[in-house]
């Protein structure tokens, strides 16, 4: 009990502290990919923290696996190193009771793993989806910056702003640049330039808004030609595009588990396959780590390091790549996701039964040796 105790928490430290690495590693790029899209306006920057709150579970049930393995790996690795394991191995602990007594925190792990997989990450990604359809919805007015030109309506429109009052509903030193494309898209008519000292957004009883703009010009032509247009105005009104806010949720990450079972459409096996391969995947990469972890003192505990992240990643890779596969009907549904599970499940056997034959087999020969002369 006390060894396994002692194993438990190397384990769960070491897989903890590399899983922490790991999540402000990714999160910290999606981050960074977030502001930039709220620096330019698509985005509300108030949300960001939110966002990034509902993407965590989908981080971490990605993330614990590799984890745990890696954590596995470099405790062991330092048990190895350490002499500590060949004192073990002395007192009768073999590789397969060793892989028993990892299984149970590697037991708790996949319980989150399902956890996160089933529930919190489908949740997160529902409301993450959610919270971009009120992004889309939103109007100039709550996302313009002031000080800073920000490109709407997918490029075709710039705005400026000198100043903006508190509830977003004043303006001043306004500037818009507007492409005028015709009807049917297929015609640019060149670019209509409007600014004006001040401005405010009214709301009419029907709930179309209007940019009110007071004082200002208005300039249509097209960019190197002189035939342009100059309009002095005291008001002039721009209808703003009416907020469409969508309750829809069509990313499959975003679908309640609940909603996929007894579905027999291959979208929605495929997810949910995908959902119940992440903890089995915790179980299968345990049953490979601990056989590689097994590393010489005089060869140092980050040899077999490469080589076992490389087979994780073709793990994770092939995960992938055959749930792509499924989805689009290249694989028979009765394989499924399972192939590749049962594929690395061989290699973690091979792996955990190579050392003890080869092993067995050198004595074996030995004693041949020893025989004949």
């Amino acid at each position: 009990m006390i060894v396994f105790r002692y194993l438990s928490r190397e384990v769960l430290l070491t897989l903890s502290a590399v899983s922490a690495v790991l999540l402000v590693i990714i999160m910290s790029g999606r981050f960074i990919k977030f502001l930039a899209q709220a620096a330019s306006g698509a985005l509300d920057p108030g949300s960001l923290f939110l966002i990034m709150g509902f993407r965590l579970p989908g981080f971490l049930q990605l993330i614990l696996p590799l984890g745990l393995f890696l954590g596995i790996l470099l405790a062991y690795g330092r048990l190895y190193l350490e002499s500590e394991m060949t004192v073990l191995s002395a007192t009768g602990m073999s590789q397969q009771r060793l892989l028993v007594m990892t299984l149970f925190p590697a037991t708790l792990v996949a319980v989150v793993v399902a956890w996160l997989s089933l529930s919190l990450a489908p949740q997160g990604a529902n409301q993450f989806q959610l919270l971009l359809n009120k992004q889309d919805a939103m109007t100039e007015f709550d996302t313009l910056v002031p000080g800073r030109f920000q490109a709407l309506r997918d490029g075709t429109r710039v705005t400026y702003t000198e100043q903006l009052s508190d509830d977003r509903a004043n303006l001043g030193g306004v500037f818009i640049s507007e492409k005028r494309i015709s009807a049917d898209k297929s015609k640019d008519r060149g670019i209509s330039v409007l600014v004006a000292e001040k401005g405010r957004q009214e709301i009419k009883a029907d709930g179309n808004r209007y940019l009110i703009l007071d004082n200002g010009y208005r300039y249509d032509g097209n960019p190197g030609q002189a035939d342009y247009r100059a309009i002095k105005y005291d008001t002039y009104g721009v209808l703003l595009p009416k907020p469409d806010v969508s309750d829809e949720v069509t990313d499959r990450d975003a679908i309640p588990t609940k909603n996929l079972l007894g579905k027999d459409d291959i979208r929605s096996r495929t997810e949910l396959q995908w959902r119940l391969s992440l903890p089995l995947l915790v179980f299968i990469v345990t049953l490979m780590a601990v056989p590689l972890s097994r590393v010489n003192p005089r060869q140092g505990r980050f040899l077999k390091l490469l080589p076992a992240v490389l087979l994780y990643m073709a793990y994770l890779t092939i995960l992938i790549a055959a749930r792509g596969a499924l989805e689009k009907g290249n694989t028979p549904a009765a394989l499924g996701l399972w192939w590749v599970h049962a594929l690395f499940l061989v290699i973690g056997l091979g792996l955990l039964y190579w050392e003890p034959l080869r092993l067995k087999m050198a004595s074996r020969r030995s004693v041949l040796e020893m025989a004949r002369g």
